[in-house]
């Protein structure tokens, strides 16, 4: 039997207006899909005038300006329509869904649904459930002694994963789906037990115990931010929706 690593997977990622899952924008995303590793990923893109101006700090980023995205991105509503029923079909097909630090992709995702077109990202998934693999919680449970930062740049660097082009959201899924594939190998003993569907259940627990921890370490050191132990998607506030 073929382990979840080892098989077909679809990867997602967006670039963004800014961090905020709440009030900030999807301006470019790709939805990455391999049948096998080493076989041709097939990727399709997005780019979306979010309607709101762009950040000189997230232009920095990603290097999506205004003047490009008024240019030559679509509107946001038919986007995440096609996103959102590209991610169903994939998920309908058995693969599951590589998206690194999840909550705040998929998060981003369900306001921008509930923002234009009025529906959700769970009203989705009510028949054909998503299975998240996180490689962001992955790591940070089955390594979780070892220092250092755990951003995609780094996970990649410590995997021997290459990664072209960050922050393009085709480069960075792809990437992120390689990450996946490498944590199962090196961990095979620990996961090759267990189905995605499984790890699904495993990464919410998982990272409600590591955002505790964290929110303790805020605690102790006098930091005030508070630290959301929802994943893979974090429940809706009430201006999600305005």
């Amino acid at each position: 039997m073929t382990c979840w690593y080892e098989g077909p997977l679809t990867a997602f990622d967006t670039e963004t207006t800014g961090v905020d899952v709440e009030t900030d924008r999807i301006v470019s995303a790709a939805v990455v899909v391999q049948d096998a590793p080493g076989s041709r990923p097939r990727v399709r893109r997005w780019l979306v005038n979010p309607g709101v101006p762009v950040p000189e700090g997230a232009t920095a980023v990603h290097g999506l300006t205004d003047e490009h995205l008024q240019r030559n991105g679509r509107w946001p509503s038919p986007v995440v329509d096609e996103v959102v029923r590209e991610l169903a079909e994939q998920s309908a097909a058995g693969r599951p869904l590589v998206v690194m630090n999840a909550p705040f992709d998929l998060t981003l995702l369900d306001r921008e649904l509930r923002r234009h077109r009025a529906s959700s990202l769970g009203q989705w998934f009510e028949s054909v459930p998503l299975h998240v693999l996180d490689p962001r919680v992955l790591d940070k449970y089955l390594d979780r002694y070892r220092k250092g930062r755990r951003t995609l740049t780094d996970l990649c660097a410590h995997y021997e994963v290459e990664l072209q082009g960050a922050h393009d959201a085709a480069a960075d899924a792809l990437a992120s789906l390689e990450l996946v594939r490498a944590i199962g190998r090196r961990f095979a003993l620990r996961l090759e037990r267990l189905s995605a569907a499984e790890l699904h259940t495993l990464q919410a627990v998982w990272h409600a115990a590591q955002a505790r921890g964290l929110q303790a370490w805020f605690a102790r050191t006098g930091v005030e931010e508070a630290v959301d132990p929802a994943w893979p998607l974090r429940p809706e506030l009430p201006a999600a929706a305005a």
